[in-house]
C-alpha cells in the first residue's frame, strides 16, 4: 500500500501541471476536461478529480481501490493510477469518516453530435431545446442530466446548485469548439434538481449565476433558479383534436377566442388565494369555455417570468411553462383536455424583449450577447427591458426555434406574437436621435422582419394547421400575407383600428353618436386587407380604462343594453372574435390580476343575460356559415345601410359560398325605439329574428318583430325586397330567409 501511495504521489505531482492544478484551484480552467477524469500518461490510466471538502479521495475500478493523492499546491485536486480500462467510480470521505461513492462526470464523452455541432454553430438549428437545456438521460450506461448552454464569450462556464454547494469549481463545463457552446454530463441528477450557471466572463470577472435560457423548468418565483424537468414520454388524447385542427383555424372557420389570465380567472380564496393549477383548469377553465361556445383558449404567457405584475409578458424562461400552476407535464394535461372538448390553444408569444433581471439574459456570458451592445437598439424605454439582437443569427434561431418548441412539445395550436410594431420599427416610441437606422438608412427593422418571417414560414412549414398572430396596431403592409407573397407571414392580424374606432364610439353619449357615425363604418374601409380578428383584450380593461360596462354611457340600463349591442354588432362584423374574460358577463370592476374575476355579479340578472347572450352569439357565429366562412372575404359583407347618422342605424349583410343562406344585421345605437324602418333584403318571404339583443332573455325589454318579419317585392338600399322593422332601443339585430 506504501508503495502505490508513494507512486501515486509522484505521478500527481507530474499531473496535472501546476499550471492546470492552481487555475483548476481558482476555478479559471477553461478546459477542464483536459485535466480532469481519465488520462492516459505513457501506458498508465491516470485519474484526477477536483472535490473540496475531501479528506480522502479513492478510484474505484473491477473490485480494487486506487486512493488519489491529493495535490500539494491544490489541496482540492487529487490524481493517480487507476491501471485499467474498466469504468470506475469515485470514493470520499470527509472530515469526519463519513462516506459517499459517486460517477465523475469527466469519465464520460460528449453527448452532443456532430451534426448538432454543426447547426449550432451555423446557428441554424430548428430544435435547439434538444440540444441545449438540461435533458434527463442515460449516457453511457449511466442515469443523469446532461446540461448545455450557449456562452460564445464566457471563458469558463459551470453549472452549479445544491448537489454542488453552488461551487462553480466543481463542475466547470467543456467547450464544444467554435460553437460557443458548453457541455456537461452530471451522472445521478434528475428530475426537480435545482441549478443555474456560473458564467466567468472573458475578462475574467464571474457573472450573476443564471437560469438556463432553454431550461424546461424554474423555481416558484421569487426563487429564480432553473430545474430539472423530464419533459419525454407525455401520453396524449388528442389525435382526432389533431387531425382536423387545420380546420378549425382557418380563415373560413369560426374562431371565437376567450382570452384568459390564468393566474386571475379563479383563485382559491381558502387556500391562501391561490390561483388554480393547470390540472383544476383543465377541469373547471375547460369546461366553462366550451359551454359559453367560445372556439379558442388564449392565455396570456405562460412562459416563466419573475414579475406577477408584468402578467407574463417579460418573460426569462421562454422554455419553461411558468410553475406558477403546475410542471410541465401538467400543462400538457391542460392542452389536452382543451382538445378533448373541441378548444383550441393559443399562447401568447413575446419575442421582442426581456427583462434586465440579473438572473436572465441580460450581458449572459459577460457581454451583450441576447441583446443590442447600443441602448439606441438594445433598450425599451417604454418597459423598460432588452431588446432582442435580431440581426445575430444564434439569437433569432433561439426565438424561432421556441416558437416550433411550443407548437410540437405542447400541441398548442396558434401562437399570438405580442408587441410586433415595436419590432417592426427602429423609432418604435423613440425620439429623434434616439435610433439606429437600418442599413437603408429607414426606420423598418430589417433583422426582426426577417426573424418573423422564418419563424411563420417555419411554424407553419414543420407544423400544419396552427395558427400565429400579430398584435400589430400600425399600417405595416401584408402582416397576414404568406411569407412567399412578400408578407409577414402571420396567419391573422389584431384589428387595433376597429378595436380603437368602435370603443371609441360607444363610450360616446347616444345624442353625439351621429356626429362620430362613421367611426363604425371606417373599419370596413381596410376590412379585408388583412385577415383580422376583432380584439377587445385585457389591455382595454386595465391601467384605469375600466371595464367594459364603465365603458358604457348612460344610467344601468342603458349601459348594459349599450354593451349587450356592441357585443351584437361585433359578432356580426367581419373578422373572427376575441373577449378578454370577465367581458362575457360584464363585469363591474377594471381587472385586477391579483384577484379573480368578480363570479358574484352573476347573482344578479343583468349580468347572467350578458352571459347567455354571448353564449348565444357563439352558437349562432358557429352554426351559420355566412357570419364566418368570408370572414376575410369583401364578398361576404355588404352594405345596405350606412349613413344613417341622424337616427345612428346601421344595416348590412353577411354573406357564406353559394346556397348558404344570408344573414340580415341591423343595429339601432340609440335609446330610442325605432318603428317602420324600411330595410332591403336579397329575397321576399319570411325572415327569422334569429337573435335579438333586446330579448328579455338577455336582459332587454323583449321589444322587435315578433319573431320575424315578411319582405315584399319593394325594391329598397339597392335590393330587389324590403321589410318595414321595429329597432328596439340599442339593440342589433339577426335576421335569416325560411320559416320558424
Amino acid at each position: 500500500m506504501t508503495t502505490t501511495r508513494s507512486a501515486s504521489a509522484s505521478l500527481s505531482a507530474a499531473f496535472p501541471a501546476r499550471e492546470d492544478a492552481l487555475r483548476l484551484q481558482a476555478g479559471l480552467h477553461d478546459d477542464p476536461f483536459g485535466v480532469l477524469g481519465p488520462h492516459g500518461q505513457g501506458r498508465r490510466r491516470i485519474v484526477a478529480a477536483f472535490l473540496p471538502g475531501a479528506a480522502t479521495l479513492e478510484a474505484v475500478s473491477g473490485g480494487k481501490t486506487h486512493p488519489l493523492a491529493r495535490n500539494p499546491e491544490a489541496p482540492d485536486l487529487f490524481a493517480g493510477p487507476v491501471p485499467g480500462k474498466a469504468p470506475y467510480v469515485l470514493r470520499a470521505r470527509d472530515g469526519s469518516g463519513n462516506c459517499r461513492e459517486f460517477e465523475d462526470p469527466y469519465r464520460f464523452g460528449p453527448v452532443i453530435g456532430e451534426l448538432d455541432e454543426y447547426l449550432l454553430g451555423e446557428g441554424t438549428h430548428q430544435r435547439l431545446w434538444q440540444v441545449l437545456g438540461a435533458h434527463v438521460r442515460i449516457h453511457e450506461g449511466i442515469a443523469g442530466t446532461h446540461f448545455a448552454v450557449w456562452a460564445p464569450n464566457a471563458r469558463r462556464v459551470s453549472v452549479v446548485g445544491p448537489f454542488n454547494a453552488w461551487d462553480g469549481r466543481r463542475h466547470p463545463m467543456r467547450r464544444r469548439g467554435a460553437t460557443g457552446v458548453w457541455e456537461i454530463f452530471l451522472p445521478g441528477i434528475g428530475e426537480g434538481e435545482c441549478y443555474k450557471y456560473e458564467i466567468l466572463g472573458a475578462d475574467g470577472s464571474v457573472q450573476p449565476l443564471k437560469a438556463d435560457p432553454v431550461g424546461f423548468g424554474a423555481e416558484h418565483p421569487p426563487k429564480t433558479a432553473s430545474v430539472v424537468r423530464d419533459i419525454r414520454g407525455y401520453g396524449w388524447h388528442d389525435d382526432a383534436w389533431m387531425t382536423y385542427r387545420a380546420g378549425n383555424n382557418a380563415r373560413t372557420a369560426p374562431i371565437s377566442i376567450y382570452e384568459v389570465h390564468l393566474g386571475s380567472w379563479r383563485r382559491r380564496a381558502r387556500e391562501g388565494n391561490r390561483p388554480l393549477s393547470y390540472r383544476e383548469a383543465a377541469e373547471e377553465l375547460v369546461d366553462y369555455v366550451a359551454d359559453m361556445g367560445f372556439t379558442h383558449l388564449e392565455f396570456l404567457p405562460l412562459s416563466e417570468h419573475p414579475f406577477d405584475g408584468s402578467w407574463g409578458y417579460q418573460p426569462v424562461g421562454l422554455f419553461a411553462p411558468t410553475v406558477r400552476h403546475g410542471p410541465p407535464h401538467e400543462f400538457r394535461d391542460l392542452v389536452d383536455a382543451a382538445h378533448r372538448k373541441g378548444l383550441g390553444v393559443i399562447l401568447d408569444w413575446v419575442p421582442g424583449h426581456f427583462p434586465t433581471d440579473a438572473h436572465g439574459l441580460a450581458r449572459f456570458d459577460g457581454t451583450a450577447l441576447y441583446e443590442h451592445a447600443d441602448p439606441r437598439e438594445g433598450f425599451h424605454h417604454d418597459w423598460n427591458t432588452l431588446i432582442y439582437n435580431f440581426g445575430r443569427t444564434e439569437v433569432a434561431n433561439f426565438l424561432y426555434s421556441n416558437a416550433l418548441y411550443w407548437l410540437e412539445e405542447y400541441h398548442v395550436d396558434g401562437l399570438r406574437v405580442d408587441a410586433v410594431a415595436s419590432m417592426l420599427y427602429r423609432d418604435y416610441s423613440r425620439k429623434e436621435g434616439e435610433w439606429v437606422p437600418n442599413v437603408h438608412g429607414g426606420r423598418e427593422n430589417l433583422e426582426a422582419i426577417a426573424m418573423m418571417r422564418k419563424m411563420n414560414a417555419l411554424c407553419y412549414r414543420e407544423v400544419p394547421g396552427i395558427m400565429t398572430a400579430a398584435e400589430e396596431s400600425t399600417s405595416f403592409p401584408g402582416v397576414s400575407r404568406p411569407v412567399d407573397a412578400g408578407g409577414l407571414g402571420f396567419g391573422y392580424k389584431w384589428n387595433m383600428g376597429w378595436m380603437n374606432d368602435t370603443l371609441s364610439y360607444i363610450a360616446h353619449e347616444p345624442v353625439h353618436r351621429k356626429f362620430h357615425h362613421h367611426q363604425m363604418t371606417f373599419g370596413l374601409v381596410y376590412a379585408f386587407s388583412e385577415n383580422f380578428i376583432l380584439p377587445i383584450s385585457h389591455d382595454e380593461v386595465v391601467h384605469g380604462k375600466g371595464s367594459m360596462l364603465a365603458k358604457m354611457p348612460g344610467p344601468d340600463w342603458e349601459k348594459f343594453a349599450n354593451l349587450r349591442a356592441y357585443y351584437g354588432f361585433m359578432w356580426g362584423h367581419p373578422g373572427k372574435k376575441l373577449l378578454f374574460m370577465g367581458q362575457e358577463f360584464a363585469q363591474r370592476a377594471e381587472w385586477d390580476r391579483a384577484a379573480e374575476l368578480d363570479w358574484g355579479v352573476l347573482e344578479a340578472e343583468p349580468h347572467r343575460g350578458m352571459q347567455r347572450l354571448v353564449r348565444d352569439l357563439n352558437t349562432l357565429y358557429r352554426a351559420t356559415p355566412a357570419l364566418h366562412v368570408r370572414d376575410c372575404e369583401p364578398e361576404g359583407f355588404r352594405w345596405v345601410e350606412a349613413n344613417a347618422a341622424d337616427i345612428s342605424v346601421y344595416a348590412w349583410l353577411r354573406q357564406g359560398q353559394a346556397g348558404d343562406p344570408p344573414v340580415a344585421v341591423v343595429a339601432n345605437l340609440t335609446p330610442v325605439e325605432r318603428r317602420g324602418v324600411r330595410l332591403g333584403l336579397p329575397q321576399a318571404g319570411r325572415w327569422r329574428e334569429v337573435l335579438n339583443t333586446d330579448a328579455a332573455l338577455y336582459g332587454g325589454g323583449n321589444r322587435g318583430n315578433l319573431g320575424g318579419v315578411v319582405a315584399g317585392g319593394v325594391a329598397h338600399h339597392g335590393l330587389p325586397a324590403s321589410a318595414e322593422l321595429t329597432l328596439p332601443p340599442l339593440s342589433v339585430l339577426y335576421l335569416m330567409p325560411g320559416e320558424d
